[in-house]
């Protein structure tokens, strides 16, 4: 408990942390873009000075030289000259920093000039005679660079808390990993001390002469429990697969349910061929997996509807789809159910189908997932697995 709330506890700092570090470098970035801003629009109105100046001075040759490299040194900000009616003037300085190319369609022109309007207020100059002139402008290409670096920042945070996410996640998959397969060998061990003794008394039973119907049905409820038992040893090891007839190993288990479930649940078997269909199994966890597929259809079912298991021969793959009538799921919940601790039940652990997914997927390779699901009509999920030959 301690680790788990010190994740947590190292997850909300990493966060805060994240927020703040992108926060100042957000302010940070606005302050000198705004800064950046102001500078580009100085430069616009010392270079509508200089225009005055020029035509107010023309006969001044030195002034008219210091106004002109103001001019000329403008080389980055996109403008454009209008007269006071707004229409673009004429001739090659009537814009700077545009396309040359672009620059001589007049629709460029004006799609560019509504571009400025749309970024910045007009700067006014006034020559003499009451002559008035316009300097539109956008920001300069640097400018615009600026203002995505923003955008470019947040993603490569997002990324990095991905990052931590994901690595405190498994972490914590891992340590839920190492504490089930601790219990599962646990309860093993556990299970094994009491048979050991049952078997013993199932001895002394037979040279009792108890009734022979009797010890029978002890021998088979030992049994039962030793397969569980076997079954829990071998969570978090690799199991040994063999090649089984994946229908006689399905039909097993499935007999073995319905004559424990509700006399109300109409079980249906199906299989597609009568051939012997091959697949590399453990028996022991593979029966497991198809226990609890059924045993949560009839949970579903409420103790009353169809269940159907069907297998069918499809080429390379054996499928084998469980199917009921019960209460459904949205498929919001598809893929949930098959997580460590999910359950819908008011009790349970949720165990049960993340064990099924591990078995079929790392265990035998293959696939489960829910086919099919509409609420208050039933369920189907499918096991795929590969088949020899």
């Amino acid at each position: 408990m301690s680790a788990f709330k010190n994740t947590i506890f190292l997850k909300r700092i990493a966060i805060v942390i994240s927020i703040v570090i992108v926060s100042l470098i957000l302010w940070n970035t606005y302050t000198f873009f705004i800064k950046f801003k102001t500078e580009e629009r100085l430069k616009m109105e010392i270079m509508a000075a200089a225009l005055e100046e020029i035509a107010t001075n023309l006969d001044l040759e030195d002034s008219y030289k210091i106004e002109s490299k103001v001019i000329e040194n403008n080389n980055n900000i996109p403008m454009i000259l209008v007269d006071e009616n707004g229409n673009i003037l004429t001739g090659s300085d009537s814009y700077r920093n545009l396309d040359s190319i672009k620059a001589k369609d007049p629709e460029y022109l004006k799609r560019q000039l509504e571009i400025m309007k749309s970024e910045n207020d007009p700067i006014e100059i006034n020559y003499p005679g009451s002559n008035k002139q316009y300097i539109y402008y956008r920001n300069s290409d640097l400018l615009n660079r600026l203002s995505y670096y923003p955008l470019a920042l947040i993603l490569i945070i997002v990324l990095f808390l991905a990052v931590i996410y994901m690595f405190f996640n498994t972490n914590k998959v891992s340590e839920q990993n190492k504490l089930w397969t601790g219990m599962a060998k646990e309860t093993a061990h556990q299970i094994g001390t009491p048979l050991s003794s049952l078997l013993g008394w199932i001895a002394i039973l037979k040279t009792e002469n108890v009734n022979d119907t009797y010890v029978g049905e002890i021998e088979k409820d030992v049994e039962r429990l030793n397969t569980i038992a076997n079954r829990f040893s071998k969570i978090g090891s690799v199991p040994e697969l063999h090649k089984e007839d994946i229908v006689s190993v399905c039909k097993t288990a499935f007999d073995y349910l319905e004559r424990r479930s509700s006399k109300q649940i109409e079980f249906h078997f199906n299989s597609t061929t009568n051939d012997v269909l091959l697949v590399n199994l453990n028996v022991e966890l593979f029966s497991w997996v198809i226990e609890n597929l059924l045993k949560n259809s009839v949970d579903a079912m409420k103790g009353k509807g169809e269940l159907s298991l069907q297998i069918e021969d499809a080429s390379k793959k054996v499928k084998i789809t469980v199917t009921d009538s019960g209460k459904g799921m949205p498929k919001s919940l598809y893929k949930k159910i098959f997580k460590p601790g999910f359950t819908t039940k008011k009790r349970g652990w949720g165990l049960g189908l993340s064990l099924s997914k591990r078995i079929v997927e790392d265990y035998h390779k293959g696939k489960i997932f829910v086919q099919k699901s509409e609420i208050d009509k039933g369920t189907s999920i499918q096991i795929q697995l590969n088949k020899i030959g």
